[in-house]
């Protein structure tokens, strides 16, 4: 693996992959460059436009899956840093861990995000996947993006509303190839020391309080480290259950008449007294949970007899139990898939990028 300086940026060839992914899986890149500052990024990513190069973009590596075979390309690693607090205002660049942002902002007394704490991965990858959990989402805070628009050949400044946003998507995630988020803008509430309003019954119930109500922003923030670390879904080198991408699927949303067959199956299945979740998404469309399904379908928390089974703390993880292939992980996703969709009418989506693989069953 020889490694080179490129506009000060360093650049490794015929390098692996699966180090920067936790998965621990992947074959090697053509040419591996990491860059520190926005115009190294923009740079690179210019370079590889103009000469027709496969790009990849890695940030946390928290959300991709990649072949075996590697990736015939560039890979770019995003590593710029910066936390900028203006009052309630916060500027990050996409390099940063997004758990430090987290920890920053609760440190500053700043409400908003406090119940995104513990997910993995980089700040530049909260608004392509509109990242969410326990109750809070980005798109709730953030006010605006700054990405190199590769179609126009210049970096922009892109507003909530130009976002797109909906239920773990964005215009960034439907047009993959266009936008390279450089920096990501968010406008925080002081609430003098408190959190949000928690909307998510589950960390509410752990604090002791009703939903709607706010606690000291310390406490939300260790209460959601805590439930994600009881379903391995904080980053632990020495715990296998987290050698994931988090939530594999995206929890389902059913129009009302798919929604109807689906309670009908669910009946049929497992009896008349079963009703499986539901949550309002809008008019006319239902949300279920892709764990309740997984789960229900046979696939109980650590499934499988090889290297890639089901997390043993959560069913929505598929994980790397350890010299897993990317094929390993693939065709225990693809059983899944098959499964809830022969038990119930349900076809499971993918949530992590899939890198010169397809999840297809």
């Amino acid at each position: 693996m020889a490694a080179r300086r490129l506009w000060g940026v360093q650049v490794l060839h015929d390098a692996s992959l699966a180090p920067l992914t936790t998965f621990r899986l992947g074959g090697p890149v053509d040419r591996l460059v990491t860059a520190a500052e926005d115009a190294e990024v923009v740079e690179v990513v210019r370079e590889a436009d103009a000469s027709g190069t496969p790009l990849l973009l890695i940030g946390g590596g928290s959300n991709l899956v990649v072949g075996d075979k590697g990736f015939a390309g560039t890979a770019l690693r995003i590593a710029t840093r910066g936390i900028e607090l203006d009052g309630n205002r916060l500027e990050v660049a996409a390099g940063e861990v997004w758990s430090d942002v987290v920890a920053r902002t609760v440190e500053a007394g700043l409400a908003g995000i406090e119940c995104l704490a513990g997910i993995p991965g980089s700040a530049g990858a909260t608004p392509v996947q509109n990242v969410g959990a326990y109750g809070q989402e980005v798109s709730s805070t953030l006010t605006e993006v700054i990405a190199y628009d590769r179609r126009a050949g210049e970096t922009v400044t892109l507003t909530n509303g130009e976002c797109a946003f909906s239920y773990r998507h964005s215009r960034f995630k439907a047009d993959p190839e266009r936008y390279v988020v450089l920096r990501v803008r968010f406008a925080l509430e002081d609430a003098g020391g408190l959190s949000a309003p928690l909307k998510y019954a589950e960390t509410a119930r752990a604090l002791g309080v009703g939903p709607g109500e706010r606690v000291p922003l310390a406490d939300a923030r260790e209460t959601v480290l805590k439930l994600r670390a009881g379903k391995g879904m904080v980053l632990d080198p020495e715990d296998h259950d987290t050698w994931s991408a988090g939530s594999f699927f995206t929890n389902p949303i059913l129009d009302d008449e798919a929604f109807a067959a689906f309670r009908s199956r669910v009946r049929e299945r497992l009896g008349d007294g079963v009703e499986p979740p539901a949550y309002p998404a809008g008019e006319g469309r239902t949300k279920t949970s892709a764990a309740w399904l997984i789960d229900r379908a046979g696939f109980t928390k650590g499934y499988g007899g090889g290297p890639a089974r089901i997390s043993t703390k959560h069913t929505l993880a598929l994980t790397n139990r350890g010299g897993a292939t990317t094929e390993d992980l693939l065709a225990l996703a693809r059983e899944v898939v098959a499964g809830v969709r022969e038990a119930f009418g349900v076809t499971l989506v993918n949530e992590p990028v899939m890198v010169g693989v397809d999840l297809q069953v």
